[in-house]
């Protein structure tokens, strides 16, 4: 079974359709010590990295645990920048740190016709083969709403263009993240999802 985190945070009913939609076994835990039993968690997300702060604890130490044991874990939009360091956003609040680097507000250029923060749909450029990406085209269409980026590392199997680029997806190993919202990005955000939950089993 995956975990779907619930820490107020957002979005989790339109993720919960999703899931049902490719026929996946879902529960919400309703304390940390119910993620032993996942098969997989999956951390959602919009909104101000402190939001995060709900995580501190018990559930920080479970996911921990949960990865230790090389179980997978998918982090979505504000969730994948949880899984970094940290973030500018809120620099006194850590990341649960399984990705090295922290994340910072996207920089336009003041003149320029784009916006912050990015909002709609845009492209993957993917970088190279992951299971999260098995079946999605390079330059398939995300749907993304998001302010702050991640950075670009060794971890990064795709990047996003939006005045300037940025990791759009990650993996390592049974750890991965979306900056984009799979649930409202069509077939494609389903098929990213359907990966995920391969991982799982």
């Amino acid at each position: 079974m995956i975990a779907l985190v619930d820490y107020q945070a957002g979005n989790l009913t339109s993720v919960r359709k999703a899931l049902a939609a490719i026929a996946a076994d879902v529960y919400t835990p309703d304390s940390p010590a119910q993620l032993a039993d996942a098969g997989g968690i999956i951390v959602p997300g919009v909104g101000h990295f402190g939001a995060t702060r709900a995580l501190d604890g018990g559930w920080i130490t479970a996911m921990l645990a949960h990865v230790r044991q090389g179980r997978p874990i998918l982090g979505i939009c504000l969730g994948m920048q949880w899984l970094f360091e940290g973030s500018e956003e809120a620099p006194d609040l850590p990341g649960l740190g399984l990705f090295a680097g922290s994340c910072r507000r996207l920089q336009i250029e003041r003149h320029a016709p784009l916006k912050v923060p990015h909002v709609g749909w845009n492209s993957l450029a993917c970088a190279r083969q992951a299971t999260i990406l098995d079946g999605i085209a390079d330059g398939a269409q995300m749907y993304f709403t998001h302010s702050y980026i991640a950075p670009i590392s060794g971890d990064t199997v795709a990047s996003t263009e939006h005045g300037e680029r940025f990791a759009s997806v990650v993996q390592r190993g049974p750890i991965a993240g979306v900056q984009f919202h799979p649930e409202k990005s069509g077939e494609a955000g389903l098929r990213i999802l359907h990966n995920f939950t391969r991982m799982v089993s």
